[in-house]
């Protein structure tokens, strides 16, 4: 549960959910799927309420890797929020849940996305993503390896002045805000 503004959004994996299907346990107002060959791996849905009544709902889906929902998949903004589901980026209006845009981010998964100044940075587990406000790509890096690591030390963290991500190899890459790789020296 989140609450923005006078909203309460509500978010939960729909790992049973069909689109399409008159089957479902809830029937949502929208539904917003990837065209994809391939089955939704991740589909989440999302409710908002006013006070306390439900005012609209939607689900969305995208495939590649799946994507769980912690706090840094996820971001709030006063009339909109942007949510990572699975190689995908929703960004979706606040109240009324309309699709304002959606963006493949990574070829696999989205694990995180971060606001920096007016942009967001995605943490992927091939690219790390920089989207402008209307979800253009300014840029992507990747590694020798996936930006998934093995041990409790992080696998991507935000500086002051740049981005600090280590590979499945434990090597470690350093990227400015502008997407320029920052040398140590």
């Amino acid at each position: 549960m989140h609450i923005v503004g006078k909203y309460r959004i509500d978010i939960c994996q729909e790992h049973a959910f069909t689109g399409g299907s008159a089957d479902n346990a809830f029937s949502y107002d929208f539904e917003y799927f990837i065209d994809s060959p391939y089955s939704a791996s991740t589909v989440v849905g999302i409710k908002i309420f006013e006070d306390e009544e439900l005012s609209d709902s939607v689900v969305i889906g995208a495939s590649g890797g799946a994507t769980g929902l912690h706090e840094n998949a996820v971001i709030f903004e006063e009339d909109r929020f942007l949510i990572c589901c699975a190689d995908t980026i929703f960004c979706l209006s606040i109240p009324d849940l309309v699709l304002r845009w959606q963006v493949k981010a990574d070829e696999i998964t989205c694990f995180e996305i971060f606001k920096y100044q007016s942009n967001y940075i995605v943490h992927g587990e091939i690219y790390v993503t920089c989207l402008d406000r209307n979800g253009d790509i300014i840029w992507q890096r990747m590694g020798r390896d996936i930006f998934v690591v093995m041990d409790n030390k992080p696998a991507f963290v935000l500086e002051k002045d740049y981005i600090i991500v280590r590979d499945f190899n434990n090597e470690i890459y350093k990227f400015g805000y502008d997407g320029n790789v920052v040398d140590d020296e």
